[in-house]
């Protein structure tokens, strides 16, 4: 039977990542990864973004530096959807990933901002000229 902080986990994992995509993640789980899903859902969503304290918006900014830091594209991108979903404007994002570029170097930001281009054109999101 899942604990409390597993259901906590799986219901903010489905607010911020989508339903769909998070049931197509469990339901393709199997006896080699399914408690890794497990484990995924209950402590880094239950009980990590289930503790409160920082909001959905504040975690998504955090999520994208340290993403950008571990070099890990796929996710970088996930989370940088979640972020718009989450409530970060254009401006907020912006100024996060010319923070990474600081912080983590100039080719991590060329990076997080071509990935951040490809989230906002596949989604139909206009940026200003």
């Amino acid at each position: 039977m899942p604990s409390e902080q597993y259901n906590t986990g799986l219901r903010i994992r489905k607010e911020v990542l989508g339903a769909d995509y998070v049931e197509a993640s469990l339901s393709k789980a199997d006896s080699f990864n399914r408690d890794f899903q497990e484990i995924v859902t209950e402590y880094c969503w239950g009980g990590t973004w289930g503790r409160g304290v920082l909001s959905k918006k504040q975690r998504s900014l955090n999520n994208l530096c340290m993403l950008s830091a571990l070099n890990r594209p796929h996710e970088f991108k996930l989370h940088f959807r979640a972020a718009l979903k989450n409530g970060c404007s254009l401006e907020e994002l912006k100024e996060t990933l010319i923070q990474i570029a600081i912080y983590c170097g100039i080719p991590a930001g060329v990076e997080a901002f071509r990935l951040a281009r490809e989230i906002l054109d596949e989604d139909g999101i206009v940026v200003e000229k």
